[in-house]
């Protein structure tokens, strides 16, 4: 009989996660140069947030984790957001994707994440295959946007199953899809991100070439129900992969606003000689984005509350999914309109690499071309609103 390890220790609870993402934001901030000329978070950084519990804030409590309720994972990635893009992005992936534990047998959750400081990544998009063979899958396949996987022990691929070389069918025309689970030394990290923002996320594509990967380390976000009975995991299993991404949006988001409030008391008007705080210009927008932040973050936290409240009763709806959908988009597309007006309101100041506006404006608009919140959401979330049918699998 295989032992498992040890009992892991009590898990923090949301508080003391918070306060550490608020501890560790000012030195986060100081790097974040550093991070972006590095293209990936420094390993010694991913360390430190590891051990402070940051990527485990959806981990069944069984596992040592906290499972935290939706609306308090915001909180604390829009914290490390604020302080660094790119570090909140990393923190976000590798925090969600460990979601994973909740569809696993326990015993293999414990052999995943059983050392307190295991950091987990991944893509979830089905661009890999997956032969089934006994006692598992043959794994092949290359995935692009694998954020922060040069500081992961695990890895998760989205994969097509195929038997006899040809996909099998749930239903005509919809393949199977499954998440395969393996170790970082089975996987090839191809550095092929040389992108225009979120440069510190490190995600370039990983790659795995006919592996083998036992049945218990794959798992349907689809078909199959998580294992753990929690309220967390009755919150719609897309939902709970994508929280971050409004999170990351909203923190980039209030990072720009305080920048440019700062620089507004420091810089001139040429021919007056008074801060531009002074124009009516300035004042304008910054009123403006202060509403649009606050109004997309009271969305998003309502929603995300009414949406966990129904997982309690077990009374998720499509609509409450397309709902909570809606309010992700929406915050991210918000997020970035208030990043347009604060770097447009900087003038001139704004375009230089120096200048943290110019990061933020780089930062989210690469943020928004994730395909959990990109244009193409509204269309589904519409049909639904609408009563017309609609594929919303992945709601």
């Amino acid at each position: 009989m295989t032992s498992l390890p040890a009992p892991l220790p009590s898990p923090l609870t949301a508080d003391a996660l918070l306060a550490e993402a608020r501890r560790l934001a000012p030195r986060i901030a100081a790097r974040a140069e550093e991070i972006e000329a590095a293209r990936r978070l420094p390993a010694d950084l991913a360390r430190e947030l590891a051990e402070a519990g940051l990527f485990r804030l959806v981990l069944p409590e069984s596992l040592g984790g906290p499972a935290l309720h939706p609306a308090r994972v915001i909180e604390v990635v829009e914290t490390l957001a604020q302080a660094d893009g790119s570090t909140g992005w990393c923190v976000m992936i590798g925090a969600l994707t460990a979601m994973c534990a909740a569809w696993l047998p326990e015993d293999t959750g414990r052999t995943m994440f059983g050392a307190p400081d295991t950091i987990i990544g991944g893509v979830a998009a089905p661009t890999g295959r997956a032969e089934r063979v006994e006692g598992g899958y043959r794994v092949t396949g290359r995935w692009s946007w694998a954020s922060g996987s040069q500081n992961c022990r695990w890895l998760t691929g989205g994969v097509v199953v195929t038997q006899g070389g040809a996909p099998r069918m749930i239903r005509e025309g919809v393949p199977e899809t499954r998440l395969m689970c393996f170790p970082i030394e089975d996987a090839t990290l191809h550095d092929t991100w040389f992108a225009s923002g979120l440069c510190g996320t490190g995600s370039g594509d990983m790659e795995v070439r006919d592996i083998f990967v036992p049945a218990e380390r794959s798992f349907s976000m689809i078909a199959e129900r998580p294992r753990v009975e929690h309220p967390l995991y009755a919150f719609p299993a897309f939902g709970l992969l994508g929280v971050g991404l409004p999170a990351v949006a909203l923190g980039i988001a209030r990072r720009a606003v305080d920048e440019l409030t700062a620089l507004a008391q420091q810089k001139k008007t040429p021919l007056t000689g008074r801060p531009i705080a002074a124009r009516g210009a300035v004042q304008e927008a910054v009123a403006e984005a202060e509403g649009t932040l606050r109004a997309a973050r009271a969305l998003l936290m309502e929603t995300v509350n009414a949406t966990y409240a129904a997982g309690e009763r077990r009374e998720v709806t499509l609509r409450h999914r397309a709902e909570l959908r809606l309010s992700y988009t929406h915050a991210t597309r918000s997020a970035a309109r208030v990043v347009d007006r604060m770097y447009e309101a900087a003038g001139g100041a704004s375009v230089y690499r120096a200048s943290p506006l110019q990061r933020c404006f780089r930062d989210i608009h690469v943020a928004t071309q994730h395909a959990m919140v990109a244009p193409a959401t509204l269309e589904t979330i519409g049909a639904v609103l609408l009563g017309v049918e609609a594929n919303t699998v992945t709601l």
